[in-house]
């Protein structure tokens, strides 16, 4: 068995006295995993560090064998990311989103989005954004994504400003008003409606957390408490290196 693909390396981890297991985002082949051998030297260290963009061969005699991987680099992320604690955290983030897909299934928009990602990381409020987009595509292919094209009540498409935290479907603000106590903010960077010149809206501070605590309401319901999962530690250290990162001089975190 042999297949040729390109991959972002989400980690690696010891095995025996010089080989490493890789861990990557491939976009024809899933999450996947593979022996590099003396993955541990001197030469191959910085080439397999999360972040990092390669090209693979993977080998192995049976398919569900773990295989041996053969890496290229392509674009090497890692040393500059390594200086920005968001970026560390964003990365710690991905990889944790992307183990709650079965390994080796392709999901193509979740790989393209990832390696758009990767790029911006080390831009505090461009990469939250994506993140952001990123955790619905994710919900979306886990199977419980959200409807925010249009009102749940009425069908409008204008003036989306609540998510049912029932449904998980956008709500306008003359039909959610009665229950707006119990409704979830929607971000109006996530709306589906441009502007008039075709751009989409960009999100500020207020708009990305309110962002953050929508997705992660949907993902405690349908995807941690039914697995008896915990929120991944890196999504708390992210959100606080993006709040300490935004401040404003004189200002201090909340």
């Amino acid at each position: 068995m042999e297949w040729r693909d390109e991959g972002i390396i989400l980690g690696t981890r010891r095995h025996g006295e010089t080989s490493a297991i890789l861990e990557v985002m491939t976009r024809d082949h899933g999450r996947h995993l593979g022996l590099v051998r003396g993955g541990r030297s001197r030469r191959l260290q910085p080439l397999l560090q999360a972040g990092n963009r390669v090209e693979l061969v993977w080998r192995a005699r049976l398919d569900e064998h773990l295989g041996t991987f053969q890496v290229e680099p392509v674009e090497l992320h890692a040393a500059s990311l390594f200086d920005s604690a968001c970026a560390v955290y964003g990365l710690q983030l991905l990889a944790a989103h992307l183990r709650l897909l079965p390994e080796r299934d392709p999901h193509h928009r979740l790989y393209e989005t990832l390696a758009l990602i990767v790029g911006h990381l080390a831009e505090p409020l461009p990469a939250a954004e994506l993140l952001v987009r990123f955790e619905l595509m994710l919900l979306d292919d886990l199977g419980f994504g959200l409807d925010l094209d249009a009102c749940a009540a009425t069908g409008a498409r204008d003036d989306l400003v609540y998510v049912s935290p029932k449904s998980g479907r956008a709500v306008s603000r003359a039909a959610g008003e009665p229950w707006r106590d119990r409704m979830l903010p929607l971000p109006a960077f996530l709306r589906p409606a441009a502007r008039p010149d075709g751009t989409r809206l960009r999100g500020d501070q207020a708009a990305v957390e309110d962002a953050f605590r929508l997705t992660a309401f949907f993902f405690a319901r349908h995807v941690y408490e039914p697995r008896a999962l915990a929120e991944p530690e890196a999504r708390a250290g992210f959100l606080a290196t993006l709040r300490r990162d935004l401040l404003k001089p004189g200002e201090t975190a909340a």
